[in-house]
């Protein structure tokens, strides 16, 4: 099965050339400012594109999937499109492989679907099922292509230059099923890493279109 994982396009969808493939990926941050316009424009090319299953998880960018106001509306949005929105949820797609999705990461500069570092992360980590097949969160683990060079955006320069969530490591890495974990996030830790028989792929593609899309083979 061929997966194709994109993620942090910022309203530069238009402009990004999208492998084809059985299994899109989206890993979050659609929009800039988080408008539901934003999001309809993003839907509207994702609707277009050819895979035959589609999956999406909101990143902090993407206010309008976690402000109350417009969360049901935003939520449609995707669903037209036909694609699965994961919000802390699983499906399983063709082929019998369990897809989980969430969108939070640790706190920094007042963003959406922030939690801070600890308890409160841990609780959300925990839902992922023991026999997930492939997990899209917005945010790396801690340790995984989750390096920037810009400590200046991430107030305090939280544990160097490693942005990722310590409890989303530790969760993966009891996840014995996992052929894949998809995300984004980290602009400056986009590629691929493979350990322990788990692929891991940041897929930001950043604000300039520095990366592109990501395929992988499952």
């Amino acid at each position: 099965m061929r997966v194709v994982c994109v993620a942090d396009t910022h309203c530069r969808h238009a402009a990004v050339n999208v492998p084809n493939g059985d299994v899109l990926i989206f890993a979050g941050d659609a929009c800039m400012s988080g408008s539901l316009a934003e999001l309809v424009s993003f839907a509207e090319w994702l609707k277009a594109l050819p895979h035959k299953e589609k999956i999406v998880v909101a990143g902090n960018h993407d206010w309008c999937l976690a402000r109350p106001a417009t969360r049901r509306a935003a939520e449609n949005v995707i669903a037209e499109a036909g694609a699965w929105y994961l919000r802390d949820y699983a499906v399983t797609i063709t082929g019998g492989l369990k897809v989980y999705g969430s969108p939070w990461q640790p706190e920094f500069c007042d963003w959406a679907f922030n939690l801070p570092r600890g308890a409160q992360l841990a609780e959300k980590w925990a839902l992922i099922p023991d026999d997930v097949d492939i997990l899209v969160t917005h945010g790396p683990p801690f340790g995984v292509l989750d390096t920037t060079d810009d400590v200046s955006k991430y107030p305090g320069g939280w544990l160097g230059h490693h942005k990722g969530c310590e409890d989303l490591a530790a969760r993966v890495k009891k996840l014995k099923r996992l052929k894949l974990h998809a995300f984004g996030h980290i602009h400056e830790g986009y590629g691929v890493d493979e350990r322990n028989d788990v692929i891991a792929v940041n897929a930001a593609v950043g604000y300039h279109l520095e990366g592109s899309p990501v395929v992988i083979d499952v």
